[in-house]
């Protein structure tokens, strides 16, 4: 069993109809990703037991017909905290740690009557964007296990992208959703911020982290958004917006005739790869064949985005990951001869290379003598990024451009290099600095390698991107391109 040719509809469809039951949907799932991911490295942990046991209670009580996800495997990054089940954020400072509760997007989807199949392999404590940061193994990409899935939901996509699993949930930072779905060749939303709890997820950058699904078409995706979405109280920065039925409105209806696209000239400029450039632009050229208007227009703070994340975003991080101290839970250093020890040793032990930088990068912003000239300034400039986004936004429906300046890179080609690493996200951090939310939906290919395209939309409007998400797929056949089965390209 893959899902290469299945989607939320038809598995269901199977489901109610008795084609299959969930145990048996289950038991097939864990065959094939024992088998696919001895080459994607996938899955950081599996929850086979307790996953067999779930879809019999389901299978028990009936698959729900009014319930797409019922019965259904989902995958779950390892960021995201899983009662009794370990959750690592791919760090040896939490290598150990089971978690007394759920977050709230995870049990959202197990009243769905969702089955937990595994947890994902990232980057540690979601920092870097090729899942090559983890401390237990490299993920590949789906299409070219040479190739690196992104970052740092890297698992969460591969796995979705290899056939594995129909849905998984990852996190975006700085477009840690959106670069792997790119790279993947399948469908990551990052929402708007606020739309999804964040009660459960292990922090890294407060104002601008967001749970989003990875899935392999537009409509499986906004299925699964309004399954997670809405108001927690919990997390108090969520919002108390109704959440829509995102799938309600994609059918052979759907349109966007009358929608006005925003194209940044930004986002097609230097750097930017000439094959990825010539799939936005066709994309483009796509949209207006279906009677939408794109003009170019302009974010001219975009270009220092990326310095004004890795201020806030590490400033941030300092805080949140001061918590993991040796004391409380986490790694524990050996040999330790007083309290100083423990926490310097615990620290130094536990957390990898690209945590330590982003820990010692923060605590200087926010140092004193030093937070005006840096922490505060990057703040001033994010305001920037935001009021250009608004402008554009005043007369248009969405901006669309692409995700990342190229396609996936090499193993091994850009870790040692973190400021290469760090301007790979240069096109999805404005986005999350804006809390805007962003899609990436399959645009073409270069090279055999999976290009995406970016879709961004005003506060809360998610339903326009996946309309106009919606559209663009049932228009061009992108989507339905599939890597060998285990990522052998």
């Amino acid at each position: 069993m893959n899902y290469f040719d299945k989607d939320l509809t038809s598995l269901h469809d199977d489901l109610v109809n008795k084609k299959i039951t969930a145990e048996e949907l289950t038991k097939q799932t864990f065959a094939n990703m024992k088998q696919t991911d001895q080459t994607t490295q996938a899955f950081l942990n599996l929850n086979e037991d307790e996953a067999v046991r779930t879809a019999q209670e389901i299978d028990k009580a009936g698959i729900d017909p009014e319930n797409l996800l019922s019965g259904i495997p989902v995958a779950i990054k390892d960021n995201l905290v899983t009662k009794g089940l370990t959750t690592t954020a791919a760090s040896k400072m939490l290598e150990n740690f089971k978690p007394i509760y759920s977050a709230t997007a995870v049990e959202k989807l197990a009243a769905k009557q969702t089955i937990n199949v595994g947890k994902t392999n990232m980057d540690e404590f979601a920092m870097g964007g090729s899942t090559e940061n983890s401390a237990f193994k490299v993920t590949t990409n789906a299409w070219d296990k040479t190739k690196v899935p992104g970052g740092s939901s890297g698992g969460s996509a591969a796995a979705v992208a290899s056939g594995q699993v129909p849905l998984a949930l990852g996190s975006d930072t700085g477009g840690s959703i959106r670069q792997p779905a790119s790279f993947n060749g399948v469908v990551g939303m990052k929402p708007t911020y606020g739309r999804v709890s964040r009660w459960g997820l292990i922090a890294f950058g407060s104002s601008l982290d967001e749970i989003g699904p990875i899935t392999r078409s537009v409509k499986d995706n906004a299925v699964a958004l309004s399954a997670i979405a809405g108001h927690d109280d919990h997390d108090l920065t969520t919002s108390t917006k109704e959440v829509p039925d995102f799938a309600a409105e994609l059918n052979e209806k759907t349109t966007v005739k009358g929608m006005k696209i925003g194209l940044p000239k930004e986002f097609i400029g230097e750097g930017v790869d000439e094959d990825v450039k010539n799939a936005v632009l066709a994309a483009a050229d796509k949209y207006r064949e279906l009677g939408a208007t794109v003009d170019e227009v302009s974010l001219p703070h975009n270009k220092y985005g990326v310095a004004a994340y890795y201020i806030i975003a590490s400033s941030e991080a300092s805080s949140n990951l001061q918590r993991f101290d040796g004391i409380r839970y986490g790694y524990r250093a050996d040999d330790v001869k007083n309290l100083e020890d423990v926490y310097v040793k615990s620290r130094s032990e536990g957390f990898g290379d690209e945590v330590k930088r982003r820990i010692m990068l923060g605590t200087y912003s926010l140092s004193a003598g030093f937070y005006d000239a840096y922490f505060k300034k990057a703040a001033k400039v994010r305001t920037l990024i935001i009021r250009d986004f608004q402008k554009v936004m005043e007369d248009h429906d969405f901006i669309m451009g692409p995700v990342a300046p190229t396609v996936a890179f090499s193993i091994g080609a850009e870790i040692s290099d973190p400021m290469t690493m760090y301007m790979n996200d240069i096109l999805t951090i404005p986005v999350n600095l804006a809390g805007l939310p962003g899609m990436s939906i399959p645009a073409g290919f270069s090279n055999g390698m999976p290009i995406g395209l970016q879709l961004i939309g005003k506060p809360f409007d998610e339903e326009t991107l996946y309309k106009a998400g919606y559209v663009f797929e049932q228009n061009t056949d992108f989507h339905k391109k599939t890597p060998e089965l285990g990522g052998q390209a």
